[in-house]
């Protein structure tokens, strides 16, 4: 465990496409206690935080992190780059790693993974979706505090706002601008197609299979592995990866 390492994780009771999605249960528990256990196996992360909203509706949310042992923190719903600044900021870590709540089996070892590999090549910022080649919900950035808050003071579209580290990523030498330094952390196969997130109901369908059947400590790779096996990729393949992302950069214009 290192000291200096903070996952930030974005969590809300509100969501246009499945409302509640993180507080659905499988097999006894919630979607984001399993999340947030998974994360608590990392061996380089020192602290954990739920960064949710002020929102009547996240009250519920916010009790029940500190309940499991884990911090809660509130801030904006709209500008999500100050509620994720403000959630670390006194605590002046190094690297955050920053992962979201509709995110259930993140691999906690790809995150240590992704973390190491920050810190070798000694980058503002490094992530696995760079280039999209993991299963859609083993998302993991990873970024120097340095980076995050001057993305907090710099920021301007509503999109850089509303999305923690788009600002870092566009001004990154891997997009061709000169403010930050970034790196991708490959995957050797392509398995962008696989998703592994909640967004809408029959995303939670195949995680409810995948933890029926295999229960909660798997690794990213035999999950995804099941999946293809058993063709369950035909569940949710039909939905479209990053359409948050989409919407907002639509809204920018």
């Amino acid at each position: 465990m290192e000291s200096n390492i903070i996952v930030v994780t974005q969590a809300r009771f509100n969501s246009t496409r499945l409302p509640g999605k993180v507080l659905k249960e499988v097999k006894g528990k919630t979607l984001l206690q399993i999340h947030l256990e998974r994360i608590h196996q990392c061996k380089k992360v020192s602290d954990i935080i739920v960064a949710t909203t002020l929102n009547d509706s996240d009250s519920i949310i916010y009790d029940k992190v500190q309940e499991w042992g884990f911090i809660a923190t509130r801030g904006s719903e709209d500008d999500v780059l100050d509620r994720f600044y403000q959630s670390v900021k006194d605590k002046s870590p190094e690297w955050i790693v920053r992962v979201t709540s509709d995110c259930p089996l993140i691999d906690p070892n790809l995150i240590d993974e992704v973390i190491n590999f920050a810190q070798v090549k000694k980058v503002d910022y490094c992530s696995n979706v760079l280039i999209e080649n993991y299963p859609d919900g083993q998302d993991i950035e990873v970024f120097k505090f340095s980076a995050l808050e001057k993305a907090w003071r710099n920021a301007k579209l509503l999109s850089e706002r509303e999305h923690v580290t788009l600002y870092i990523r566009n001004n990154s030498d891997f997009k061709n601008g000169n403010e930050f330094t970034a790196s991708n952390f490959p995957c050797e196969w392509d398995f962008s197609k696989i998703r592994m997130t909640v967004d809408e109901n029959n995303d939670f369908e195949l995680i409810k299979i995948l933890i029926e059947n295999l229960g909660t400590n798997k690794t990213w790779l035999e999950y995804t592995n099941y999946i293809i096996d058993n063709d369950l990729i035909l569940i949710n393949n039909q939905i479209t990866r990053n359409e948050g992302l989409i919407k907002s950069l639509k809204n920018d214009k």
